[in-house]
């Protein structure tokens, strides 16, 4: 299975069914092979608002996922992603990457490094083999903790490469914590005790 393949599968699994994008991205033609609804837009931070309101409107059951181009396309992204993260919002963010050989190359625009500090997460992935522990990060991520953007970096000779045969992809969880049942119990008994003179 290629890289694009096996991103759009996770995708599936973790219960993603819309693919809000920018062309041009391999994505988005595997996303619609198996039947994640892609909707096109005509600029990348109308994609990400988009994005950003599917997650609110779900309170983060469902994750919004905005996919782009590299270069100018994750550039323009940048307002829509740093926004997410202000407002704590949970939304997957896959811009394509300049191919490994110039990701670090001056004036090219690296998203991962760029982007780091307005989400919570950011990798790329830079080898096929890596898909299946970089996929989990990111899902556990999205699902864990408090929300915010996550950033998925694929350099666009990466899509074509590979994934291990035996590579079955298995959803991330999601770890809610609570107080103790009877903590809650005391704690709407409580009264507090009266101010003032006797």
């Amino acid at each position: 299975m290629k890289v694009v393949d096996a991103i759009a599968h996770a995708m599936k699994a973790e219960g993603i069914d819309v693919l809000f994008a920018y062309p041009v991205n391999p994505l988005i033609e595997a996303a619609a092979k198996i039947d994640i609804r892609t909707i096109i837009v005509r600029q990348e931070r109308i994609g990400l608002h988009m994005a950003d309101a599917y997650s609110r409107l779900s309170s983060g059951d469902k994750i919004g996922v905005f996919c782009m181009q590299h270069g100018p396309g994750a550039e323009n992204a940048f307002g829509g992603v740093a926004q997410a993260y202000s407002e704590s919002v949970p939304i997957l963010v896959i811009p394509a990457g300049y191919p490994r050989r110039l990701a670090h190359y001056y004036p090219n625009f690296n998203s991962t490094l760029n982007m780091q500090h307005i989400t919570k997460w950011a990798e790329p992935i830079t080898m096929g083999k890596a898909v299946p522990e970089v996929l989990r990060r990111a899902f556990f991520q999205l699902r864990n903790g408090r929300p915010g953007p996550v950033l998925l970096e694929v350099p666009v000779d990466v899509f074509a490469e590979e994934v291990p045969d035996s590579w079955q992809y298995v959803p991330s969880f999601c770890a809610k914590s609570a107080p103790a049942p009877n903590d809650l119990e005391a704690a709407a008994g409580f009264t507090m005790p009266r101010l003032g003179r006797s």
